[in-house]
């Protein structure tokens, strides 16, 4: 029996690892799915063990097949895979074993502080201006170069290997791509692809290379990198388990392909994901690309193939936003699973006045302040867990508007800042609003937090949500199908999960509106500089620790 074209996908994201398997039309055929550990040596501290990475990925792609034994398709339908990441998460190994030097360190971890204050009074603004023209980034811990000065700095086997040449450094989805295609035993490929690339600071955005004075600047003049390749590109075949042969063909990091498989390809198409965190890319168009004067990144959104122009975005990244569900589940029990927080949230029509800043790990996007801290405010002896549950999927969609606003501006102000030249500006992203936000994510399943985040952005915004959710996926499908011929052009992409979407509106008053909102920007304010309080108690408190085993 002759089948079509089946697609894979490794979603390999910061709480579990999924293979799904695709039809040429977008529909999900069947996937699996596993967690892994979350490590945490220290307060601020996350890390993962690169090892549970890559099992996690070859069990996800034996158990999906053993599931698509009972479908009409066999495995030799599948023509492609693509991979779609967590990204800034850093990983080092040895080039000649092939072994982990250290836990990957993962992109919310704060660890960095104190790197990131070094290298600020180390170096010129000068530098520093010059060095965010060439990434798109600014130099905080979120980014991988920082990660991996962190590690240079403070592991030994770590800077011993980069002394004898022995390191490999990678994002997650070289690491993986490193592994499946033969590892140190059989000459796996390290390669990486330029969304990717991107997030590490030290890719030049305008050549899609390794940036000499990003290397420069953190001090990697002998760092050995992977090679940089278009998203859409066929990387290596797997050379092990039941699907060995098959080309791996696309890659995205996570963000960037969830705006693929959303088909967001014109300029001022937006979307936003709301996982473990919060991501909302605006594709800006074909370059120059377009810095932000409002807490933005800039990014590749992605190349679909080596001869096109690659697409830049501005991004917003919120740390933390389905974890926030998890920290009330797992830490405070408020619930038994993270889906009854929109039970309690539905039982209350406001949060009474109370605002959770969930800056557990400090605010990203567009605020930048590593020094702030979560915060429950507006307490009252009135106060419920349903109150709480609401305050929580509020904040997430307050941080969404937040960003929004910051895109608006980005869009329709001048372009003075990193980017010197109005003349080289994305002409695009210039005339260009969101009226559509197209969600996506976990969080996105709840129809009380989608309609939540349509009361903040108001009237002059839809909220639009696909029938089929795993877009983060779909969307390196897309890119893997496009390099193998499975489909011509984006062109074609344009039915592909296309029917049965969600439309949410505002359904409060403008003033009710903009009272809310007043109030998150107030509780934010407070929010600022407690990482300073709680760490001076910290250190008071391991003094006494200290004192009291000495006597």
């Amino acid at each position: 029996m002759t089948h079509s074209p089946l697609i894979g996908a490794i979603d390999q994201g910061t709480t579990s690892t999924r293979f799904v398997l695709f039809d040429v039309h977008g529909k999900i055929v069947t996937y699996h799915q596993v967690e892994f550990k979350q490590h945490y040596p220290h307060p601020g501290w996350v890390e993962h063990d690169p090892l549970d990475l890559l099992s996690t990925v070859n069990t996800c792609i034996e158990q999906a097949l053993l599931k698509l034994r009972l479908t009409d398709y066999e495995p030799k339908d599948i023509q492609c895979i693509g991979i779609t990441n967590q990204r800034e998460t850093t990983l080092v190994w040895d080039s000649e074993t092939g072994q982990p030097l250290y836990r990957a360190i993962v992109w919310s971890d704060n660890r960095t502080a104190h790197t990131v204050q070094a290298l600020v009074e180390s170096h010129s603004e000068q530098e520093i201006h010059d060095l965010q023209r060439i990434c798109g980034l600014p130099v905080t811990s979120y980014f991988s170069a920082v990660k991996l000065k962190w590690m240079l700095e403070h592991v030994p086997a770590v800077k011993d290997a980069y002394e004898e040449g022995r390191l490999h450094f990678g994002t997650v989805d070289t690491w993986l791509i490193y592994n499946l295609t033969g590892g140190a035993q059989d000459n796996g490929v390290m390669v990486t692809d330029v969304t990717n690339a991107s997030r590490t600071m030290l890719m030049d955005l305008h050549t899609l290379t390794w940036s000499k004075e990003g290397l420069r600047f953190f001090g990697f003049e002998k760092l050995k990198l992977a090679k940089i390749a278009p998203s859409s590109h066929i990387y290596g075949f797997l050379s092990h388990g039941s699907l060995a042969g098959v080309p791996i063909s696309g890659c995205l990091g996570d963000q960037q392909s969830a705006l693929v498989g959303q088909k967001c390809f014109s300029p001022g198409d937006a979307k936003c994901t709301y996982g473990t965190g919060c991501f909302l890319l605006f594709n800006t168009g074909r370059g120059p690309p377009t810095f932000s004067h409002h807490g933005l990144l800039t990014t590749v959104a992605y190349q679909l193939h080596a001869q096109a122009p690659p697409v830049y975005a501005l991004e917003g990244s919120v740390a933390v936003a389905g974890s926030s569900l998890q920290w009330l589940r797992d830490t405070l029990a408020l619930f038994k699973e993270s889906s009854d927080i929109n039970a309690l949230a539905s039982q209350v029509t406001s949060t009474a006045g109370v605002y959770f800043v969930t800056a557990l790990s400090g605010l990203l996007a567009p605020y930048w302040r590593s020094d702030a801290r979560g915060m429950l405010i507006g307490l009252t002896q009135y106060t419920r867990k349903e109150h709480i549950a609401r305050a929580t999927l509020e904040a997430v969609c307050y941080q969404t508007r937040a960003i929004l606003e910051a895109m608006s501006h980005d869009a329709t102000s001048s372009p003075q800042g990193p980017q010197d030249d109005p003349s080289q500006r994305s002409a695009s992203a210039a005339s260009t609003s969101v009226s559509s936000l197209k969600v996506d994510g976990g969080l996105s399943n709840s129809d009380v937090c989608m309609q939540i985040q349509a009361d903040i952005l108001g009237h002059a915004m839809t909220v639009e949500r696909p029938h089929m959710r795993e877009t983060t996926a779909l969307g390196a499908a897309m890119a893997a199908g496009l390099a193998v011929g499975i489909w011509k052009s984006i062109d074609e992409l344009k039915n592909v999960n296309q029917d049965g979407n969600t439309i949410f509106q505002s359904n409060i008053s403008a003033k009710k509106r903009d009272k809310m909102y007043n109030g998150w920007k107030e509780a934010v304010k407070r929010s600022y500089g407690w990482a300073d309080i709680v760490d001076n108690i910290s250190e008071d408190e391991e003094e006494e620790e200290t004192l009291k085993r000495h006597t």
